[in-house]
């Protein structure tokens, strides 16, 4: 007969509740799920109604005493935030425990020293359901497409933004009355910084980046912008040029000759960007996710779907569970890990300058209505080799004008000298937006 396995819950919230949920109704799913006891459960409020029926006696406000449990083989950690949940994954590290998570701040800052020390004990600390909710795209980078060079991973990473973005775009709503909407429907939290200055976004891509090309990355490094001040014109300028505006994460490889670094060369950044409407990841609405895969030979590859909520996310947590508990039951040699499963750091990687980044960009200026502007600001442009793609002039009120520019790939660095020239010009008012473009 198969050894049952105890499985410890840290949290339960609306991610612990559904993993709860599935753990306890093994009808009809892998019969592996039936092989799973939830052992112990760490929940703040012992009294608190909710919406899966646990044993009272399973209950405890304590965590340490659920990943003490000598019953409990795998902890799930569903807690979020950085402490206690760094503290409690170590301890369970150090007891021999596996373990899961769905917690990407931690994981973004202290991956690396999570993972050496999982190393070192032989246990698994699998993350799937940190990035894009039910989307699995944590064990496709890791197995399914690890024969592959990734060139580039892209993508909606963030549901709240989304959903904000494409009702700015399909009604010409108001920013933060869409916001305010969100909050009202769960999708957004009370304070949205996270979600709508793009740290969300920047935890998700720097654990993608360590993933797709071999090596961790500083997270706080990452170049990082939000939705919080775009502007509902800039959506609606994007939409009459054929765009369509998303926050988006981007890590790619790039050539560099800064210097002599051994290091793989990346470029990462999270920033509002216009998407050609008949790019893959223009088409993603409301709340969903979308990840891009750019790589050899595979070619381009979209991982798509519902990016939050319970269900979701309690879906990619017990998938990792059943990673685990299959690795069990197969009685693999002790401290013996699986490595594509385990999917340890193989080589450096550094963050590239902000000034190498290449991009296309989206830039609006407000300019006096006056003869000779836009020539003035294309002299600019071209005296840092900066090539336009296209230039409009859009009305504006008090006499003035609003000039859009789109440019093709040119460095950060260029492109700064370019804006700072044609901000000093007299006729020039403003620089009143600065978008990426893909």
């Amino acid at each position: 007969m198969a050894t049952r396995i105890g499985i410890g819950l840290l949290g339960l919230g609306t991610v612990g509740a559904g993993v709860a949920s599935i753990l306890t109704s093994p009808e009809g799913r892998h019969p592996l799920i039936a092989e799973l006891d939830l052992v112990r459960v760490a929940v703040r409020d012992l009294n608190r109604s909710r919406p899966v029926a646990i044993p009272q006696e399973r209950l405890t406000t304590d965590p340490e005493a659920v990943v003490d449990d000598p019953e409990v083989q795998v902890v799930v950690e569903v807690m979020g935030g950085i402490e206690p949940a760094r503290t409690l994954i170590m301890r369970a590290i150090a007891a021999g425990k596996s373990v899961v998570t769905a917690n990407k701040a931690v994981i973004a800052r202290h991956g690396v020293e999570i993972a050496s020390a999982a190393a070192a004990a032989g246990v698994y600390v699998l993350i799937e359901a940190a990035v894009g909710g039910g989307i699995p795209i944590i064990e496709p980078l890791k197995q399914s497409l690890g024969s592959n060079r990734i060139n580039r991973v892209s993508g909606i990473i963030n549901g709240t933004t989304n959903y904000i973005l494409s009702r700015m775009a399909d009604e010409g709503a108001d920013y933060y009355a869409v916001l305010k909407d969100a909050q009202d429907l769960g999708y957004a939290e009370a304070d949205p910084a996270a979600d709508v200055e793009g740290h969300d976004a920047a935890d998700k891509i720097a654990i993608l980046s360590g993933l797709a090309f071999g090596g961790p990355i500083d997270r706080d490094a990452i170049p990082t912008s939000g939705i919080s001040n775009l502007q509902s014109k800039d959506v609606d300028y994007a939409t009459q040029l054929g765009y369509g505006v998303k926050l988006l994460a981007i890590a790619e490889r790039i050539e560099t000759t800064s210097d002599a670094s051994p290091a793989l060369p990346l470029a990462v950044r999270v920033q509002p960007t216009l998407v050609p409407k008949d790019h893959p990841l223009a088409g993603v609405h409301g709340v969903n996710n979308a990840i891009l895969v750019e790589g050899d030979p595979v070619g381009r590859v979209m991982f798509y779907g519902p990016g939050a909520g319970s269900g979701p996310t309690a879906s990619a947590v017990v998938a990792d569970i059943l990673n685990i508990a299959g690795i069990r039951q197969l009685n693999a040699a002790p401290g013996g890990l699986d490595p594509l499963l385990a999917a340890s750091s193989w080589r450096a990687c550094r963050l590239v300058q902000g000034g190498e980044i290449r991009q296309r960009n989206y830039v609006r200026f407000n300019t006096d209505d006056a003869p000779g502007v836009i020539g003035r600001i294309g002299s600019c442009f071209g005296d840092q080799e900066v090539s336009i793609q296209s230039i409009v002039q859009f009305d504006a009120c008090d006499e003035g004008a609003e000039i859009v520019v789109i440019t093709h790939e040119v460095s950060s660095g260029a492109m700064q000298k370019a804006l700072s020239a044609i901000t000093a010009l007299p006729e020039v008012r403003l620089l009143a937006s600065h978008l990426g473009c893909l």
